[in-house]
Formats: C-alpha cells, structure tokens, sequence
C-alpha cells in the first residue's frame, strides 16, 4: 500500500533506494524518536483548488475588508516584483537574501499603518478561501495520537496561522509555531511585528535562534521535514544529534524550470499534489500502521 503511494505519478524522487533505507532506519528507530518539522503556506495549506490560487497567511489579510483599497494595490505590485525573484533558481540565495527582506518589512509596514484589530483575525479567516491540504485530520491527528511533535516553522504570519488550524479543530498540543507574530497595543490595534523577522530564506537563523525548542526534543533525533521552497531546506539546522532526516518537497508552481533543482534538494518530490497522501503514508508506516 505504502510503496505504492510512492509510485504515484505526482512522485518523484532521484534516489529511491536511498529513501527506503532512510523509512527503514526511522521505522527501526521507534516513533517516539521522530519529530515533524514543515513549513505551513502551500505545504500543509493547500496551492489551489478548483484552478484558483489559495491565500497564503500574508494574502489572507491581504484580500480582507480590514485593508484599504490603496494598500491592496501597493501589496500586489510588492507581489509582482519580489514573487518572481523568490521563486527564480538561476538567482542564488546570497543574491535572494536582501530583497526578501525588503519585501517582507516593506509588506508589514503597509499591514502596521492599516491598523488591524486582534478581535477581528478571526472572522477574517473565517471569511477567507484557506484550505489546509486534503488529508489534513489524518495528518494533525496522527501525530497527537502518537506524542510526535510537529514543528510549523513560517515566513508567514503567525497569528493568522494559529487562526486558520484552531478554526480546522487541528491545533493540538504537541504543535508548536515559529512565525512572524503581531504586536498589539493595549486596544488591540497592530503597532509592530515580534522579534526577528522570518522571510523564506533566513529559516536556519531562525532555526539556530530557538535551540531551547530543539534541546527539548534530543531524544529526537529523526526528522520529517516537508517544504515547498528550497529555502525550507534549513528549518532543521537547530536540531541536535540529528541521525535520521527525509525531505519531501512540494513543488507547486514553475515546474519544469524548478524540477531539477527540487530533486538534487529534497528526497521526495510532489510535483501539483494537493494532498498529504504521502506525508500521511510515511507516518502510517513509521508508527507501525502499514
């Protein structure tokens, strides 16, 4: 059943054998040694539905009523130009680096002057197309069942992301979220963002900057991290004494341009799958539900 998931046409991988030996090695290793490390917008939430793009966190403020006009414009152009270089393979991540952090600081500084209120996230959820991907309660619920904790590691924002997996019923409690959080005034009004910002490809520092999460789980030392951006490749860099890690990578968009690079990169490929059918195999078979 499990290798055949992994025979399905929207899977590739460069080294088969190489993946196997990994699964075998966990598998051997107990459940209880594992831990989940992902990235959340177009990994666990799903690319498009129906032929239609699906909102980020960012774009799930972006699109609602509590932004203006104006600055839907100036959000979209921000998109228009950062998007392609992000997603560019012939650009390095050196090159990448600075522009994503323009991007990203340019994009809160335009959410901070519409002066969001907290009480108001969750309706704009509510209201919003988010799709987390299909497979998702197997996959939440899986993991709590079996204690294994799971790591949401985002570029995004981190308040609309608690939102969009509270509303899903799936927030467990061995889910932990590393984000861009806001920072509210004593009325509730958005006047910063937290902390170090998180941007697609600065995962690693932010990694190295929460190794009190990765001392906590030493005892963990296999890894499943899953990714859609090459950028997610570093989220597991905190993890100390690491044995054990299988990547798998969703490729979403540009994929004839990008195919190959996410091959070299990741263990696992899914290429416009819009499901957790193979994440969710992996887990079957690692806890012993083949």
């Amino acid at each position: 059943m499990f290798n055949k998931k992994l025979s399905n046409t929207t899977v590739f991988m460069k080294d088969r054998e190489r993946v196997q030996n990994i699964l075998q090695s966990m598998m051997k290793a107990g459940s209880n040694t594992l831990q989940v490390i992902s990235d959340f917008d177009m990994t666990l939430t799903r690319f498009a539905h129906n032929g239609n793009r699906c909102p980020t966190c960012h774009n799930i403020l972006d699109n609602s009523k509590l932004i203006s006009d104006e600055c839907k414009e100036k959000l979209t152009e921000l998109f228009n130009t950062y998007y392609p270089i992000e997603i560019d393979v012939s650009r390095s991540v050196e090159e990448k680096l600075p522009l994503m952090v323009d991007w990203w600081t340019k994009a809160h500084e335009l959410l901070v002057q519409q002066k969001i209120r907290k009480d108001l996230l969750a309706m704009v959820v509510r209201e919003s197309n988010a799709m987390l991907r299909e497979g998702y309660q197997l996959f939440f619920g899986h993991l709590h069942e079996h204690s294994i904790p799971l790591l949401i590691f985002s570029a995004g924002i981190g308040d609309i992301l608690e939102e969009v997996i509270r509303q899903a019923g799936v927030f467990h409690p061995n889910v932990n979220v590393f984000s861009n959080y806001m920072d509210f005034d004593e009325s509730g009004v958005l006047k910063a963002f937290k902390g170090e910002l998180i941007h697609i490809y600065n995962k690693r520092e932010g990694a190295l900057l929460n190794t009190g999460h990765f001392q906590e789980l030493r005892t963990r030392p296999n890894v499943l991290l899953m990714g859609d951006s090459l950028g997610d490749l570093t989220m597991a860099d905190g993890v100390q004494d690491m044995e054990n890690i299988l990547k798998i990578g969703f490729l979403n968009d540009k994929v004839e341009e990008r195919k190959q690079a996410y091959l070299d990169s990741y263990d696992i490929v899914l290429v416009k799958d819009e499901t957790l059918e193979v994440p969710n195999g992996i887990l079957l078979y690692l806890t012993g539900n083949k």
